[in-house]
């Protein structure tokens, strides 16, 4: 049994290796990396009608979010809402009604400590691979088991019922998963050293981890103007204006789905910005020290996937962004419902949000196979779609399987540096005492407002390690003989352990 080998770089360019049991000339027909329109697709736009819609949400819509914005933070500025400043002095001035500039630092300093926190674990994480997915996986179990009995001890009867079939099948795939660690350690372990070696892969990731922090800080301090600006009671409603509760709703509503669209989409380009470049190349072109790798693989991924392919990108993040916002409704209809006194419609409302919720997952995680087949070969979102389905009737299960592990491992990763915020920002506000929160009021939203700052700051960076495990699953289920050349210790482990795998899935 291959160790994974924590120190330096494996070498990647080591001997052919063959499985047991298999002649060599079944890889005898290597493939030319352009085959198929690979890297190098027609020039034509994929799915335009979609691009269009895009466009039309991205430019008048965030104009108008931006003008809504404009309009909301204006009126909370000129009222003192960003009075304040750094530290506990500044936390004591400004206003004494709402979140004030106290605030706006705080949470630039929980983005920049979420930055800090997440390198450090994906260091730990390449250092202590096999340790980590242990302990991640104990942890999950762990976690399911508790939930499902918080649910039965508070006699939320929905929730119990269907985390107790969670923590049941955690319980019965404890062993199947943890028998999996050590090839799911290796190829996590091969991603990272390929990103050592290709600085673009962090560059996409915190560019994308900007945008993301940007987007969400824009989008937390606009709803909070909105809500300040619009709802009838505030200061900032003069008699004759036209505030109202519906309009607030409305305004959020846009705000929401301008910001989950553009979020979604902004991700997904990092994501086949990653897997048509620097993996991609990696995978079919082999390492740059052999000099057939092309140049500047990562420029010409995002310009495919920011022109041509952003239509197919913007199709499937569309698809997210309904369901998530059915989600949202669905889930203020049962806290309706649980304000209101109705138990059997809340619990109702609860089953239909947990069920989309489901759907939302899988559609997310089909949609990142998706992504890579549209980032190698350039195609529109629906035949990508049909051949990511033939990837999956073939070997579903172990992608599953490995990236459960992959994603379980950084999942927690983010969960623990989503509290570490959240910590800090408990902290941050008790020391300095902002004036606005006297009475703890804004204790809870801006320690959630951390938390989410932090989760989502990990999770971009740690979807630039998953974007190289998924890519190696597709370059591996397309073409398994370059594999064996690229990591002969990594295509030896899964030889073993996934025999049908070697033989590649068949054309459709």
């Amino acid at each position: 049994m291959y160790q994974p080998n924590p120190g330096p770089s494996a070498n990647y360019a080591e001997p052919y290796y063959v499985p047991p049991n298999q002649p060599l000339n079944q890889y005898s027909d290597a493939k030319d990396p352009y085959e198929g329109g690979r890297f190098k697709p027609k020039k034509t736009i994929n799915d335009p009608i979609f691009l269009i819609l895009f466009v039309l949400q991205a430019s008048p819509a965030l104009l108008g979010y931006a003008a809504v914005s404009g309009i909301a933070l204006s009126t909370w500025i000129s009222q003192g809402g960003l009075g304040g400043g750094l530290g506990k002095d500044g936390g004591k001035s400004g206003t004494a009604v709402t979140l004030n500039r106290s605030t706006v630092y705080l949470l630039l300093l929980v983005a920049a400590a979420a930055v800090l926190l997440s390198t450090a674990y994906l260091l730990l994480t390449r250092m202590f691979t096999r340790t980590i997915m242990h302990i991640t996986l104990v942890l999950s179990i762990a976690l399911n088991i508790g939930i499902c009995v918080y649910y039965w001890i508070t006699k939320y009867w929905s929730g119990a019922i269907i985390f107790t079939i969670i923590a049941v099948l955690s319980v019965l795939s404890y062993f199947g998963f943890r028998s999996r660690i050590p090839l799911a350690s290796l190829l996590l372990q091969v991603v990272m050293d390929v990103s050592k070696h290709h600085t673009s892969v962090y560059a996409v990731a915190f560019a994308a981890l900007f945008i993301q922090a940007a987007l969400s800080v824009w989008y937390t301090f606009t709803v909070i103007a909105t809500y300040s600006k619009w709802t009838p009671g505030n200061p900032s409603c003069s008699t004759g204006s036209s505030c109202s509760s519906g309009k607030v709703a409305g305004l959020i509503f846009f705000e929401t789905f301008s910001f989950l669209w553009t979020s979604q989409v902004t991700g997904n380009v990092a994501l086949a910005t990653l897997a048509g470049g620097p993996y991609g190349s990696w995978y079919y072109f082999g390492p740059r020290a052999l000099g057939e790798m092309p140049k500047h693989p990562t420029i010409s991924a995002f310009g495919r996937a920011s022109t041509l392919s952003l239509g197919s990108i913007a199709f499937g993040s569309l698809i997210v962004t309904i369901l998530e916002l059915i989600k949202l409704i669905l889930n203020a209809a049962q806290q309706n419902a649980n304000a209101d006194g109705h138990p059997i419609e809340a619990c109702l409302a609860c089953c239909a949000a947990c069920f989309i919720g489901i759907i939302e997952s899988l559609v997310e995680y089909f949609n990142r196979y998706a992504y890579i087949e549209i980032a190698l070969y350039g195609k529109a979102y629906i035949p990508a779609a049909k051949d990511t389905w033939r990837l999956f009737k073939d070997r579903g299960i172990d992608a599953l399987v490995n990236d459960s592990l992959v994603g379980m491992t950084l999942m927690w990763g983010a969960y623990a540096i989503g509290v570490l915020c959240s910590l800090f920002a408990y902290l941050y506000l008790r020391i300095t005492a902002p004036s606005y929160n006297v009475g703890g009021q804004y204790t809870a939203p801006v320690i959630l407002f951390a938390f989410l700052i932090g989760m989502v700051c990990s999770m971009t960076m740690s979807s630039a390690i998953e974007a190289g495990v998924s890519t190696i699953f597709v370059g591996l289920g397309e073409d398994p003989q370059v594999l064996a050349i690229r990591a002969p210790a990594l295509f030896s482990m899964i030889a073993e352990t996934y025999p049908h795998v070697t033989a590649g899935v068949p054309r459709g």
